[in-house]
């Protein structure tokens, strides 16, 4: 039975996809004859390999000198580096893309593993007190909206994309919360610092100590541990109102991994003055009319 599917560079057909049973091994390179030919001068003639386990795949660097990065297409920028003749590299994505650095060009090839098994993790009659959560968000609340629209252009199959301006935040959220504004924006952005921990309280904040880069870091600690989702998306796709309606009846809409992102630009000018998260957020009235300083929008 094959385990693994190995999908050269562009592949056209299913029958041109090469398929690997547990324990089999397949060298690819510019003359790996049998096995995946990648005719590229850059590339060495025997570049590595790849062994089917199971539920997992190994990759083992045969180059000399290059490293090779394997990215998980739906990870918004996770991958893997394998070092030159590094061997039985364990990969563990599901979907994944091989990245081969070949003379000022990146060529890549997939590999797609099993589908990967998960069990309940309810507890089982263990009595005691609950643990922690690690980190504490509402899905209906506005800062929640305002970090999914930061999180949005990487989770749309775009890794490396700028994040967006607030001028755009603005306008991704406006369907939303019509009256969005920048200032709330960036009342939010502050919010999400300090809630995450990237940023310390005003009461243990150094003076004159600025944060630069909250943006990223907020993105990057979200991505990292799947704090916003692609089906996280679907809170930008109507009313705050209507968000929590769905969240409590249990059916906010999933959202297509084929959608595109919105547009992404430069980031905010870092020398704008930081607005306390202990204010009040500008335009950001809960739906009841009122908005309490010590409640987030």
């Amino acid at each position: 039975m094959y385990s693994v599917i190995v999908v050269p560079p562009a592949c056209a057909r299913p029958d041109d996809q090469i398929r690997i049973a547990t324990g089999e091994r397949l060298e690819f390179g510019r003359a790996a004859t049998p096995g995946l030919t990648i005719a590229h001068e850059g590339v060495p003639r025997i570049a590595g390999e790849i062994s089917a386990q199971g539920t997992f795949w190994l990759l083992s660097n045969r180059s000399e000198h290059q490293t090779y990065v394997v990215e998980n297409p739906e990870g918004a920028g996770e991958h893997i580096k394998v070092g030159p003749g590094r061997v039985d590299a364990p990969v563990p994505f599901e979907f994944s893309r091989v990245v081969l650095p070949a003379a000022g060009d990146l060529l890549t090839f997939d590999v797609w593993a099993p589908r990967h098994v998960f069990r309940s993790v309810a507890p089982h009659g263990l009595s005691g007190a609950l643990t922690a959560p690690a980190f504490t968000l509402d899905r209906t609340k506005r800062y929640f909206a305002v970090l999914a629209a930061l999180c949005e252009p990487r989770l749309r199959g775009e890794p490396h994309a700028p994040l967006p301006a607030v001028e755009q935040l603005v306008e991704r959220l406006r369907p939303g919360w019509p009256a969005v504004s920048r200032s709330a924006v960036y009342w939010n952005i502050d919010y999400l610092a300090l809630k995450l921990r990237l940023r310390p309280g005003p009461d243990t904040a150094e003076p004159g100590l600025r944060v630069n880069g909250k943006k990223e870091s907020l993105v990057s600690l979200a991505l990292r541990f799947d704090l916003v989702r692609e089906d996280d998306l679907a809170v930008l796709a109507g009313p705050v109102s209507e968000v929590r309606r769905r969240a409590g009846s249990g059916r906010i809409p999933s959202v297509s991994r084929r959608g595109t992102g919105s547009a992404a630009g430069k980031s905010a000018n870092p020398s704008r003055r930081a607005r306390s998260p202990r204010s009040t957020p500008p335009d950001s009235s809960a739906t009841s009319g009122r908005a309490s300083p010590a409640v987030p929008p």
